[in-house]
């Protein structure tokens, strides 16, 4: 699939930058559940979090594909690092770019893209993940605002963020319509973050809960028409989910490096094991689903980048990518034996960070069903 020489240099220089400055520390920031805010002000520097962003509003100006190929990129050695990025993108500048109005996008898209401002999401609630719908968190207007109260949870880079967009629901008689989307300031009154539990794998990248106790939000932060809320984040996560397959990407293909790395230097039988047929099939197996997953990855993004529909490929790519993550870090360890379960090694976090991506911005069975109902149309 042919880049474009700028989408080849974003690859080039993301490709250095994560060997040279990212990868050396991703052991560490996941065995001490660290976010690496020293690496997150390298990838400032470089332009990364506002990438995809207008150069009028600070950002790079550069276009979705070279985004999701910096994810895929940082992904490749560290997933913590990838979804880091993803999540401050696809969730939160990106969207604002996209659905805010003109005074808003210059309020907030210039802190955010020169790094001033991490960004987060805030949808899944207690009790409502895959069931968007059934937000609970509450917005009651009082004078020229509205006071919000509920609880978000699992919230990517919650604890680092200085702004978020979260919905709450603006009336209970509307159903899905009743739900609004507001950009939300992290010192607003009545707003608090709270440290999530530690987690299986993505330990570099840390998520909070967001507690709403008559938080009070002006009306002008409203994102979009109020009451459209579920619809522009259902849009939101359409591109999203492009961003988590290319995180899944990254990682798969950094698990076939290390296995392909190792399967040429460790010798059994008087040869390297990569020329057994056991392993060395193992391996173009990785390869070709690897392969196929880019494919699918990098058409939604055209998709997307055509302004064509793009719900159902995203929903595929997603599933897909991540799906095949899992497999490969798993056959990652499998080659690698006993070594594959030692940190020194990085597969065993390679596979601990790629089973988020079959549950984050919808699990896998969300992104059947998403794909199913495309189908029945």
């Amino acid at each position: 699939m042919e880049l474009t020489e700028e989408q080849k240099m974003i690859k080039e220089t993301v490709r250095r930058f994560a060997l040279d400055q990212v990868e050396p520390l991703a052991i560490e920031i996941d065995r001490e559940h660290r976010f690496p805010e020293e690496t997150v002000e390298k990838m400032a520097e470089l332009g990364l979090l506002g990438i995809c962003i207008p150069e009028e509003y600070g950002g790079a100006g550069m276009d979705d594909l070279c985004y999701y190929i910096a994810v895929e990129e940082l992904s490749r050695v560290c997933g913590s690092t990838g979804l880091t990025l993803a999540a401050h993108i696809s969730l939160c500048t990106y969207p604002i770019y996209a659905f805010a109005n003109e005074e808003q996008r210059k309020k907030y898209l210039p802190d955010l893209a020169s790094g001033k401002h991490m960004g987060a999401f805030g949808l899944t609630e207690p009790n409502a993940g895959s069931d968007a719908g059934g937000t609970e968190a509450t917005a009651v207007k009082d004078g020229d605002g509205y006071l919000l109260n509920g609880t978000k949870v699992f919230i990517t880079n919650a604890m680092h963020a200085g702004t978020f967009i979260v919905t709450a629901r603006t009336s209970k008689e509307e159903g899905v319509k009743g739900i609004t989307a507001f950009i939300v300031e992290r010192d607003t009154p009545g707003f608090t973050v709270n440290k999530g539990p530690e987690k299986l794998g993505m330990r570099g990248s840390d998520w909070g809960e967001l507690v709403f106790d008559n938080a009070r939000v002006p009306a002008e932060n409203i994102m979009g028409e109020k009451g459209g809320g579920l619809k522009l984040f259902m849009q939101t996560l359409d591109g999203g989910r492009i961003s988590i397959g290319a995180l899944a990407l990254g990682i798969a293909q950094g698990a076939l490096d290390k296995a392909v790395a190792y399967a040429k230097t460790r010798i059994q039988f008087g040869t390297p094991i990569i020329e057994h047929q056991g392993i060395g099939f193992k391996l173009a197996e990785m390869a070709t689903n690897i392969e196929a997953a880019r494919h699918m990855v990098y058409s939604a993004t055209r998709n997307k980048m055509a302004e064509k529909p793009h719900t159902k490929e995203s929903a595929m790519a997603k599933l897909f990518a991540s799906e095949t993550a899992v497999r490969a870090a798993s056959d990652a360890i499998q080659v690698h034996g006993g070594y594959g379960y030692a940190a020194e090694y990085h597969v065993e976090r390679y596979w601990r960070d790629a089973k988020l991506c079959t549950i984050g911005e919808g699990t896998s069975e969300i992104q059947k069903l998403v794909i199913s109902r495309h189908l029945a149309k």
